[in-house]
């Protein structure tokens, strides 16, 4: 009997551990070099096996981060060709409207929305909103307007759903959230379960001996993603037979959201309120922020009072371990990457009108900080 290949082997041991769970949807796999020293091949017998991964789209590779699992669709894959074909047009044109994006969150996002496009043909419009509905609207009706196949959308949030977003969705317009959710109304959602991120952040404050600790954030109203967040500080709390209350919150910092030209006036209000809640609250000892510029505002706050050995921050977001080998502080690394592929996947699906998960929730990582 004909011996089987090495790379043929990896290939299918890593589609037993991707049926089995043992690599999760989202979760990064062993690299070439992990590969080889495993199963003690050369590393072009494990990068065959997974460019298999990867062409039959169930992985997808990026370049100096490793491969990612995107998942085993049920029934055989369609040929790419014959999918395009079912999209014809002169312009294949995606929207992707987004409140804004930076270093430490949004660029990860877009890439994974860039890349998945170009695999699949499409080119892509961007336009951001900076928190504004009044811009999210005039974005969602120009990318109408150039014939759009379909949008992803992060959504900017107030009070209420912008009317814009409720009409695409009973015009059942294709298009599919990412980062942040619209409850109640029947448009998919790609992003992280923020809540239980947040109880896992503030149970290990908690199990480190803190009791009293500070939630920061921008207007907590204003987005489902801070307002999961808050949920999951509180709840913790709860569980451990605990109580917060309103005078560990700061939930308005204003000179973090997402605006060009940002008032430097506000900035300032923020530093010194903030400064002045650490003099009059000595008892708190940790800070869940929401984000990472907030932590790291506190963090510059901490050091110039000299209590930066004395506190801890935690936070959402931040910089990977390529950018960031060493991190001081312990965070939630979100699979924004991840994310926006499968956004595009599910648009794509939608375009076609095919069914697609309600919730989709793409696993992150705590990043124990030094």
């Amino acid at each position: 009997m004909k011996k089987e290949p090495l790379y043929l082997k990896i290939y299918k041991d890593l589609i037993q551990g991707i049926q089995d769970g043992t690599h999760a949807s989202g979760s990064r796999l062993p690299s070439e070099k992990e590969l080889a020293d495993q199963y003690k091949v050369s590393r072009i017998t494990s990068k065959k096996a997974l460019e298999m991964l990867a062409d039959k789209n169930i992985i997808t590779r990026r370049p100096g981060k490793g491969s990612y699992v995107l998942g085993i669709e049920e029934g055989p894959a369609e040929p790419e060709s014959r999918q395009s074909a079912k999209m014809e047009g002169p312009d294949k044109i995606i929207g992707v409207v987004m409140d804004a994006f930076g270093a430490t969150y949004g660029t990860g996002l877009l890439s994974g929305i860039e890349h998945e496009c170009r695999r699949k043909g499409f080119n892509l419009v961007l336009k951001c909103t900076y928190g504004s509905i009044e811009a999210e609207t005039e974005a969602l009706e120009d990318l109408r307007a150039l014939g759009v196949s379909g949008i992803i959308l992060m959504c900017a949030q107030g009070e209420t759903y912008n009317a814009a977003v409720l009409r695409l969705s009973v015009e059942r317009f294709p298009i599919v959230l990412v980062d942040r959710e619209l409850k109640g109304l029947p448009i998919p959602f790609v992003g992280t379960d923020n809540y239980s991120a947040a109880k896992e952040l503030m149970d290990l404050l908690i199990e480190k001996g803190h009791t009293n600790i500070c939630f920061l954030s921008h207007p907590f109203v204003r987005t489902s993603t801070v307002k999961a967040r808050f949920s999951g500080y509180r709840d913790s709390y709860l569980e451990h037979n605990m109580l917060t209350n309103e005078r560990e919150w700061i939930t308005d910092i204003g000179s973090v959201l997402p605006c060009p030209g940002e008032n430097e006036d506000t900035e300032n209000e923020d530093v010194t309120r903030i400064e002045s809640y650490i003099e009059q609250n000595p008892q708190v000892t940790a800070f869940f922020a929401v984000d990472y510029t907030i932590g790291v505002m506190v963090y510059k706050i901490l050091k110039r009072m000299g209590l930066d050995q004395e506190k801890e921050i935690v936070f959402f977001d931040g910089f990977d371990g390529i950018n960031d080998s060493n991190p001081i502080f312990t965070h939630v690394m979100q699979g924004e990457y991840i994310m926006g592929v499968k956004g595009v996947k599910y648009l794509l699906d939608r375009i076609e009108g095919k069914e697609v998960p309600e919730t989709t929730y793409v696993p992150y990582q705590i990043v124990p900080g030094n």
